[in-house]
């Protein structure tokens, strides 16, 4: 009999409360999310959310390597061999119920703490975000590596990447660059950092708090839980700030066109700089012009319109035949010579809008409700 996708746990408080832990429990996959491990995530948050007795939750991954390193596209995928039709049941099904347990994290109203150590790519990212008291520790690598399997920088990535300084977020976007935990509490994906202590002495640490009745007040009590334990000392230096030059330059360039250019033909000396023009090189151009496009487009716009705008952008991504390439070359043949079907200059306007398009009837998009 196979281990639980999610494993739970009630953790009691000295004052005769509850800490909730959920554990993400795929280690062999990265703690990659999928169908089952969603659907048993939501419903014990919503079980938490309505018991009294428990004051805060606390999400991690199980394995020690990962977090979370995103969503499990290759079931996509394969959803995508069996029906030929538009929206795609399948990737509909998974993009729908995964992007509603990110909007029901935004809004969940007691303390969300997330533990995000190790990697923290994709999914994982858009469960970080839509914490309340993200911690982020020496061994956090996170990353919105969409550019290489044909999709774009979704799980609420477009609301997240536009809020970090500068056009950090564009050029994170563009290139699937890796960020340290440094980075993370620059670029708002991290609140706290504790680099040398375990998880299993922050669990007591909560566990001593004195959590009161009212959620409210139980978000001050977890500030003052980590912000005694915070501390940067050892953290490694943002690469972010060390670049901030380039990555300036690269996104003020005068568009996307310029930005392309400086990426593909510059010889960049610093490894970062490298891999990143590297991943952006063999990546899917039309996943370049989405991630610059939504760039844009969802500015001003709350978590609720941006999760409505990617449900619609991701189903055409399912529908282009881009994403589907993308995840054959990177995970199922794995030869990493992904053969996409349009250059950058290929992506007209007409293109790129047409990915915005409501396939849904007046009413009927699943996320109506919300906005």
């Amino acid at each position: 009999m196979s281990d639980p996708i999610l494993l739970t746990e009630l953790l009691p408080t000295r004052n005769g409360r509850q800490l909730a832990l959920a554990t993400l429990n795929s280690p062999a996959k990265l703690n990659a999310l999928q169908p089952d491990m969603i659907a048993a995530l939501s419903h014990a948050l919503q079980q938490w959310e309505d018991d009294p007795a428990v004051a805060a939750v606390v999400l991690c991954g199980a394995g020690g390597k990962a977090f979370c390193a995103g969503g499990n596209v290759r079931q996509v995928q394969e959803g995508l061999q069996q029906d030929p039709g538009f929206p795609n049941a399948h990737a509909l099904a998974f993009f729908r119920h995964e992007y509603a347990l990110y909007y029901q994290m935004h809004t969940y109203n007691k303390p969300l703490i997330i533990w995000a150590d190790g990697i923290v790519m994709g999914g994982g990212l858009g469960l970080t975000a839509a914490g309340s008291h993200r911690i982020v520790t020496a061994t956090t690598r996170m990353a919105m590596p969409e550019i290489s399997i044909g999709l774009f920088p979704d799980a609420g990535g477009s609301w997240f990447l536009r809020r970090m300084p500068g056009r950090s977020g564009l050029f994170l976007g563009l290139t699937g660059a890796a960020i340290n935990a440094r980075d993370a509490l620059l670029c708002q994906l991290g609140d706290y950092t504790v680099p040398d202590t375990p998880l299993a002495e922050v669990l007591t640490a909560l566990q001593q708090a004195e959590w009161q009745a009212d959620a409210a007040a139980n978000h001050s009590v977890a500030d003052a839980v980590f912000t005694a334990l915070h501390q940067t000392q050892g953290l490694p230096e943002s690469l972010i700030l060390q670049h901030w030059d380039a990555i300036e330059r690269i996104t003020r360039s005068g568009g996307l066109a310029a930005a392309d250019a400086l990426l593909r033909q510059e010889n960049f000396a610093e490894p970062w700089l490298q891999q990143a023009a590297e991943q952006y090189r063999s990546g899917c151009p039309t996943t370049a012009a989405l991630t610059w496009r939504l760039y844009e487009r969802v500015r001003g716009l709350s978590i609720a319109e941006v999760l409505h705008l990617e449900l619609i952008v991701a189903l055409h991504c399912c529908r282009n035949g881009e994403f589907a390439e993308g995840v054959r070359a990177l995970l199922i043949d794995k030869d990493k010579q992904p053969r996409w079907q349009r250059t950058l200059a290929e992506c007209d306007d007409d293109y790129i809008e047409a990915h915005f398009a409501n396939p849904f009837a007046r009413g009927e998009h699943p996320f109506d409700g919300w906005l």
